[in-house]
């Protein structure tokens, strides 16, 4: 049998996956001020978001296949150079126009997530991996419930550039720790880039791959739905202010904690399929209870949040299982099928958040909202399921 390389500690994947989230909301409360500063509509600087992430979900694509072939070392500290520069950029930036340059060239940071769990897969068994993983992702949690007071208290203190300051400050701390831990785990490069490239069609054809990833896909799309549709159900029915709207809507990423604090303690002992079809089992039973509970005209708010809070369990308990079974299916892939089951999943996030901004009104939101979370739930599940019964036939044939 093959001897795995020595992974990091788990403690540097885990403040790596945090920078990793961080940049995405951490100055969100200073967004007004960015907006006077510069002179520009509040529109314009919106723009700081939404480029953000279109420049993160094709960078997922990229730096996958750059892992496989160059090693998993020299991406993650090439990409926290790429992120500490343009933080300083960002910091340093004259005008909106170069500020928005910088903030693209920021996004670097957010695939190497994706790298990082490749390096988990690389250095542990299927259903190790599911377990180490668990853990990152509850970083991967409370970095967005905490980074925007954390970046609020910067602003009111320091003014906006403060929260770049913190940013530039953590990419150094963690690329030191990187530096001196993080060893090469990617001890089979692949020949070339282009090779690396034209094996996606590979793990297109993988019915196995394409199963892990929807499930993981939908299980986050009834996440985003209920972050699109929240505000309204919530708002409208319930009359909450903004700071408890706020609190509320922080239910599903507590859920969603304790459900990826259970995957590790307890994914290295069940196959990833059985996590998988525990928590979409769980995902689909609170929705309906949900339901039920709207139909039988119990008017609360936890008849509402409630369900929504064991969708967070359910996703706690699925996600990382879903993505140590993507990142298994080709074990010469790794890299590659991180990123592409990272950039499938945040349109699938995309694609639901889409959906229920669009059939929400303030007379149906409460019940709609159930109703679509629980579509990309019973999704979510399906997949899981047919995840399930190849891996029970031992199928070797997946991409037929």
């Amino acid at each position: 049998m093959t001897q795995l390389p020595r992974g990091p500690r788990l403690s540097t994947l885990i403040l790596l996956s945090a920078l990793c989230i961080l940049p995405i909301n951490i100055f969100l409360p200073s967004l007004n001020n960015m907006a006077g500063e510069f002179g520009v509509d509040y529109a314009v600087i919106g723009l700081s978001l939404a480029g953000y992430a279109a420049a993160s979900a094709v960078l997922q694509i990229v730096l996958g296949p750059l892992s496989d072939r160059f090693g998993r070392r020299p991406v993650i500290l090439c990409g926290l150079a790429i992120f500490m520069a343009a933080t300083a950029g960002c910091i340093l930036a004259p005008d909106i126009w170069s500020f928005l340059g910088f903030r693209l060239l920021q996004a670097v940071i957010a695939p190497t997530y994706a790298v990082a769990l490749a390096v988990i897969r690389d250095t542990t068994s299927r259903e190790e991996a599911a377990s180490r993983i668990g853990f990152v992702s509850m970083a991967w949690a409370v970095a967005p419930m905490l980074g925007p007071s954390l970046g609020g208290l910067l602003d009111q203190v320091f003014g906006w550039r403060a929260s770049f300051w913190f940013l530039e400050a953590y990419g150094l701390a963690v690329f030191a720790l990187c530096w001196f831990d993080l060893k090469e785990t990617n001890l089979t490069p692949s020949r070339s880039i282009g090779a690396q490239f034209r094996a996606y069609p590979d793990l297109f054809s993988s019915r196995r791959f394409w199963a892990y990833a929807l499930c993981m896909a939908f299980s986050v799309g009834a996440f985003f739905a209920f972050l699109a549709g929240a505000p309204l159900a919530a708002g409208a029915a319930f009359d909450l202010s903004p700071a408890a709207l706020g609190l509320a809507m922080g239910t599903i990423t507590g859920g969603f904690m304790f459900g990826s604090f259970l995957s590790g303690r307890f994914a290295g002992r069940f196959r990833l399929t059985t996590m998988m079809l525990a928590g979409r089992t769980l995902a689909c039973a609170g929705l309906l209870f949900g339901l039920l509970l709207y139909a039988t005209g119990i008017e609360h708010l936890m008849a509402l949040l409630g369900p929504c809070m064991l969708v967070g369990v359910s996703n706690g308990l699925t996600i990382p299982s879903a993505n140590a079974g993507a990142i298994s299916v080709r074990p010469k892939l790794t890299g590659s099928a991180a990123g592409l089951a990272s950039a499938i999943t945040v349109a699938g996030g995309a694609t639901m958040a889409s959906v229920a901004s669009a059939v929400l009104t303030e007379e149906n939101a409460r019940y709609a909202l159930l109703v679509v979370m629980l579509g990309s739930a019973a999704i979510a599940f399906a997949a899981a399921l047919g995840a399930h019964r190849m891996e029970r036939v031992g199928s070797g044939s997946d991409g037929s």
